[in-house]
Formats: structure tokens, C-alpha cells, sequence
């Protein structure tokens, strides 16, 4: 299952259902099948996003050896979606969401 994130001031963004359930609990959001982020939403949803990156960077640089496999990040996977955010955010537009 993939979720698909739309907009209209940013392309769609699709990620992987682990990904994005991921990112959508991060924010606080019901990690359903579908939803909406409101404009009003967005800045707090931007600074859990942050939060969560620098709390996991902060792990991986106390770790004593990188774990291998792990493949990307949580910041290669969320700046594109706090892109989409951000520049919603400024036009007052609402992200959506679909599997």
C-alpha cells in the first residue's frame, strides 16, 4: 500500500505505507486511509517533523557503530513532505492524503 499526498502549491508525494504512517503519527495525525491537513495545522506539524529528525540524529551520533541496511534517514524521507508543507502553508492550502 502506498499513501499519496496532494496539494495544490506542491506535486503529489507518495510514499510507502510504513513511511507515511510514520510520518502521519509523527505530526499527530490519524495514520487512516484518508485525511486532511489544514494550513493552521501545518507549522506544528513542520516543528514534530524537525523534532523527530534531530531526536533521531542525536541517537544515531551516540551510537557506537552505523547499523547496516538501514537505508535512508528520517530527514531524506521527511524534507520533501516539509516542502509540500511549507509551501502550502504560505499559499493557505490543504494537504490531503490517500492509499
Amino acid at each position: 500500500m502506498l499513501y499519496k499526498f496532494k496539494s495544490k502549491a506542491a506535486g503529489d508525494l507518495i510514499m510507502l505505507e510504513v513511511n507515511g504512517r510514520r510520518v502521519l503519527e509523527i505530526i499527530g495525525k490519524d495514520a487512516g486511509p484518508k485525511g486532511i491537513i489544514l494550513p493552521e495545522q501545518m507549522p506544528a506539524a513542520i516543528a514534530a517533523l524537525h523534532a523527530a529528525v534531530a531526536l533521531e540524529e542525536s541517537h544515531d551520533q551516540n551510537a557506537e557503530a552505523p547499523v547496516p541496511g538501514e537505508g535512508l534517514g528520517l530527514r531524506q524521507r521527511v524534507v520533501p513532505f516539509i516542502d509540500m508543507l511549507e509551501r502550502n502553508h504560505k499559499a493557505g492550502h490543504e494537504v490531503v492524503w490517500g492509499v
